[in-house]
């Protein structure tokens, strides 16, 4: 009872903190219809203040929520198991779990809640979980929480409201849509320093410091996080950090996979399983290609860092062509949309649509004969014909 008093003290503390006034699209999707609700995403990208403004929400008092940081101290001598319990047993309805990775075996714990107790649970976890252990991926509804799209950022940075953008409604009439958007902000601006450090809410703290946050947050995710989901030898994690430091000199990286095994002294299944860790911890994203050739899952055709501002906080140079097709491809992405290697083009989007990336300059001709072929042209406010900025395309989400 000590301990769970301890805990409860911490949690009405988490619950006296202010919530910002801005909301992400994915608070309005949860609710407690399911007994178990996970929310993963990178570090960062703010599902603590998400799990927050969820519990400040319901109707419930402040006896009946608990919030748990699962990696603070006062759980190393303990279970999720154990407080569950516990809390379950004073009258408590809505366990709230934060970083739930950092306890061994959780997915366990989980599942004994689900089949004997009578209370909700709502956790939150790297990207990087695993859920299908014990049963599990058939019990939690899981969301994933992605990076800030350029609409977000913009709205924070402005408070003007704007509407999310279908890509058909985008592709079908984007001149009527930048207009509309050209009538209240200069896209271009702050499309600038959304690349620079708009991806994360650190930059709502301080602007200046984003990069040095987001490499702290790299580091954690790589020596606790991966090293903890995926039992990596700790002895390699140098390894895959100098994987990060060959992504950063590409223009894009287009793997040779013997080669870059070569260079980090790994063999080549043990390069595929750290590749397939660092873009489950949404730090670098993999595009394959658009063949449907045996082996093609695991074989890239390309790679990237997950998004421009991992190019700012980690290297110390990087190419803009790059940049460009690392927030194409992952906006995209994250907007629930397929993105493969196209021969032609950069990209082909859910097997229809060709899409070449570049500068106000780039014009048709890797594409031109091409059906449904269009240029996301960047540096330009409003495009003509099958040419259509590329800030726009952060309006998806």
């Amino acid at each position: 009872m000590l301990l769970l008093e301890s805990l409860q003290e911490y949690s009405s503390l988490f619950l006296a903190k202010k919530t910002p006034p801005f909301e992400r699209d994915l608070l309005h999707k949860l609710n407690l219809k399911n007994r178990i609700v996970g929310i993963v995403g990178a570090k960062g990208v703010g599902k603590t203040t998400l799990l927050l403004q969820f519990m400040k929400k319901q109707n419930l008092s402040s006896d009946e929520m608990l919030y748990i940081s699962v990696d603070h101290p006062l759980m190393s001598s303990t279970t999720i198991l154990e407080i569950a319990k516990e809390f379950a047993a004073f009258g408590g309805k809505l366990l709230v779990l934060d970083e739930i990775h950092n306890q061994k075996d959780f997915a366990a714990d989980l599942k004994t809640i689900w089949d004997f107790l009578d209370i909700h649970v709502v956790f939150s976890g790297s990207s990087a979980l695993h859920l299908d252990k014990a049963d599990l991926s058939r019990r939690v509804l899981k969301y994933t929480l992605p990076t800030l799209s350029f609409r977000e950022f913009v709205q924070l940075k402005t408070a003007e409201e704007f509407p999310k953008l279908t890509l058909e409604e985008i592709l079908a009439n984007h001149t009527l849509h930048s207009r509309e958007i050209l009538e209240k902000i200069k896209p271009l601006k702050y499309f600038k320093e959304y690349f620079e450090y708009g991806f994360y809410p650190f930059f709502l703290e301080d602007e200046e410091t984003v990069s040095l946050k987001l490499a702290e947050a790299i580091n954690k995710t790589i020596d606790v996080d991966l090293l903890q989901i995926y039992n990596i030898d700790p002895k390699k994690l140098r390894n895959i950090k100098k994987l990060l430091t060959l992504l950063c000199t590409s223009v894009p990286y287009k793997p040779n996979i013997t080669s870059l095994a070569s260079s980090i002294e790994v063999d080549v299944k043990t390069l595929y399983g750290y590749l397939d860790a660092l873009q489950k911890g949404r730090i670098i994203r993999m595009i394959p290609s658009a063949s449907r050739g045996e082996g093609i899952i695991k074989k890239p055709e390309k790679i990237y860092l997950d998004n421009p501002n991992l190019f700012k906080a980690l290297c110390s140079s990087s190419d803009i062509g790059t940049l460009r097709e690392s927030f194409f491809s992952g906006i995209l992405s994250n907007a629930g949309h397929e993105v493969t290697a196209s021969k032609q083009g950069d990209f082909i989007v859910d097997e229809k649509y060709i899409f070449e990336v570049g500068g106000k300059t780039k014009g048709y001709k890797q594409i031109k004969d091409m059906q449904n072929s269009y240029v996301a042209a960047d540096e330009i406010e409003a495009g003509s014909g099958n040419k259509i900025p590329l800030w726009l395309f952060g309006f998806l989400y």
